[in-house]
């Protein structure tokens, strides 16, 4: 009646979009109690600018150079959707800079975040050999990668999604009143 193991073919990728790109919820196959997800083939894209193309922006090269926080809180607000400010996430990058000096491997997250959001190749290598050999150049690349993409890294996502006329996306639908006497 079911097919042996073996000849099991892989689940198709549909129901409810999860946090990850290409991961789905299917539900309770046959009536288990046990919920799984299933990982869809996402296509893989390349970054738009190279590691150290930096010269492609160099107002922004100085910035990160002299003050990383400031591309940081940026980066991290785009790819946050807003739910963290540009100030929070730098200081946060701050802070962890200056008591461990490790601020790399929280910087690493949110490239790999992004990543995940826009389908990018993990180059040139793993995320956090990119951040640890390489901050700012990395810094600068998702900087550059986010402009490329239609973001005024300036304005922050909120005035972003407003320039581009997605409002309905952030905000909660509007309520309107029941019946009244």
């Amino acid at each position: 009646m079911y097919p042996k193991a073996e000849e099991a073919q892989p689940l198709p990728a549909t129901g409810v979009p999860m946090s990850a790109p290409g991961t789905y919820y299917q539900g309770p196959p046959g009536g288990a109690t046990a919920a799984f997800a299933v990982q869809a083939q996402a296509p893989v894209a390349a970054w738009s600018t190279g590691l150290c193309d930096c010269f492609d922006d160099c107002g922004n090269c100085c910035v990160t150079c002299l003050c990383p926080c400031i591309t940081f809180g940026q980066i991290a607000e785009i790819v946050d959707r807003g739910s963290t400010s540009c100030g929070a996430s730098g200081a946060l990058y701050t802070l962890i800079m200056f008591l461990t000096g490790c601020q790399c491997v929280y910087s690493c997250f949110y490239r790999a975040k992004m990543r995940a959001q826009y389908g990018l190749r993990e180059s040139p290598c793993a995320d956090c050999c990119v951040h640890w050999c390489c901050e700012c150049c990395a810094l600068c690349q998702e900087y550059r990668e986010l402009k490329k993409r239609g973001f005024d890294m300036n304005l922050g996502w909120h005035a972003n999604m407003e320039r581009q006329g997605r409002t309905a996306a952030t905000m909660p639908p509007q309520m309107h009143p029941g019946m009244t006497r």
